[in-house]
């Protein structure tokens, strides 16, 4: 992203291994960067990482509202702020949480409370820092679902959503879009039709994101994609490199056809192709996927 011009980054991950942090530091002398921080042997590392460089780095606390994944508790979270401020070589910047679409705990399609009771929870947590002396400046909230009502609520200063820039089948059962909003889909080709309600494509486990699985609360999504020629077929399974789609006889899913699918969840999709094609005045244009999340 430095590369190509965008000088502002937040990377909401706590980073705690050292070669990371040294790659960050030296990533900070080139643009504003601010990094995730969710524990004190992390702050303190990164602590002695800056004072060798003889540097500061700008750091956010990362607050776990429910989700339980990365995050202090919500509980604990003004000792560690109070700790972090007292380091000489890190800027606390503010905090930040990743919730989804959680309410009072439990996953909800109810986004609008959810957003709310999410912006609420941060900005209380924000306040409690700030009586303690330590400044918070910036209150990051949001997932796609949630964004535009957490953003509502007075105090926040920032919402962070990802699959909005597509959209995917995902959102368009949480009522954030349309199935037409949905901008990116999987072109495959039918490679097999054993009978009227099998076939077969030639895109499976390596090409759809499987994160997002199907007949779970409270999507319940039918499937790994929807398929906007044949809406009442599925594609029910997918092996690594062959995806089975339930069919019917009459739905034009010939041998050799292609079939256009939204999958579930268009991030990870994305993530796993080198390049997109962008179709714009009837032409198609490749895209390199140059920030893909390959492991080093």
């Amino acid at each position: 992203m430095a590369d190509h011009g965008i000088d502002d980054v937040f990377v909401a991950y706590p980073l705690v291994t050292a070669a990371k942090m040294e790659r960050a530091l030296r990533l900070s002398e080139r643009i504003r960067l601010c990094v995730g921080v969710d524990s004190e042997a992390g702050a303190r590392n990164m602590e002695e990482a800056a004072a060798r460089r003889g540097t500061t780095l700008r750091v956010r606390l990362e607050i776990d509202c429910g989700l339980r994944r990365t995050g202090v508790p919500y509980e604990q979270a003004v000792k560690l702020a109070q700790l972090i401020h007292g380091l000489p070589h890190l800027d606390l910047d503010g905090i930040y949480t990743f919730r989804g679409n959680l309410l009072d705990g439990k996953p909800t399609l109810d986004l609008r409370s959810a957003g709310h009771e999410e912006g609420r929870l941060m900005v209380a947590l924000a306040e409690q820092i700030r009586a303690q002396g330590v400044p918070v400046r910036e209150v990051s909230v949001g997932s796609t679902p949630t964004a535009l009502y957490a953003g509502e609520v007075e105090g926040v200063t920032e919402v962070r959503p990802g699959t909005y820039i597509f959209y995917d089948r995902m959102q368009a059962k949480l009522g954030v879009c349309s199935l037409d909003d949905c901008a990116a889909s999987v072109l495959a080709t039918v490679v097999s039709r054993p009978s009227d309600t099998l076939a077969i494509i030639d895109g499976g486990s390596k090409t759809f994101a499987t994160d997002v699985q199907p007949d779970k609360e409270p999507l319940n999504l039918s499937g790994f994609g929807y398929i906007p020629a044949a809406p009442e077929a599925m594609l029910e399974r997918l092996t690594e490199e062959h995806g089975m789609i339930r069919a019917q006889a009459g739905d034009g899913l010939t041998i050799g056809s292609r079939v256009r699918i939204v999958p579930n969840h268009i991030c990870s999709t994305v993530n796993l192709h080198n390049r997109v094609y962008l179709h714009e005045n009837g032409r198609y244009r490749a895209i390199a996927v140059a920030a893909r999340g390959m492991l080093e």
